[in-house]
């Protein structure tokens, strides 16, 4: 196995485990959310991204880790962008605080499934009909 597929192994298997350890032992329980616990959550998450962006540094040099760190800024950007919704579709809805993490994991599970579709599809599409991409 060449090292890149190593990476993308370990990549894939560290983020399925956070993303099982965050969703389904860690917020197993409804609860409210305050700030602090939110800060501590936030810190843990970006502390794990530069982290992976110094390997990436140290391994793959320092092109390949602005590229990633550029990646990485626009999808917090984007983000932000997201919770102005939230924000809105749990005021207009009256969605009681102890549930939003629960609507908020769905919601991300959601996310994540029709985004893999997509990009399946996508490609398919791009393979049969090569004329899609001009």
């Amino acid at each position: 196995m060449s090292d890149q597929t190593m990476m993308w192994l370990g990549f894939a298997i560290l983020m399925t485990t956070m993303f099982i350890l965050d969703l389904g032992v860690f917020s197993r329980k409804s609860h409210e959310i305050g700030f602090r616990e939110a800060m501590i959550w936030t810190m843990v998450w970006v502390s794990l991204a530069f982290s992976f962006n110094a390997w990436i540094y140290f391994n793959m040099g320092p092109t390949k880790a602005l590229e990633f760190f550029t990646g990485y800024l626009i999808e917090e950007s984007l983000s932000v962008d997201n919770l102005f919704v939230f924000i809105l579709i749990f005021t207009y809805f009256n969605v009681d605080k102890a549930h939003q993490p629960k609507i908020l994991k769905w919601g991300i599970i959601g996310a994540l499934v029709m985004r893999g579709i997509f990009i399946f599809v996508g490609i398919g599409l791009i393979e049969r009909f090569h004329w899609m991409v001009y």
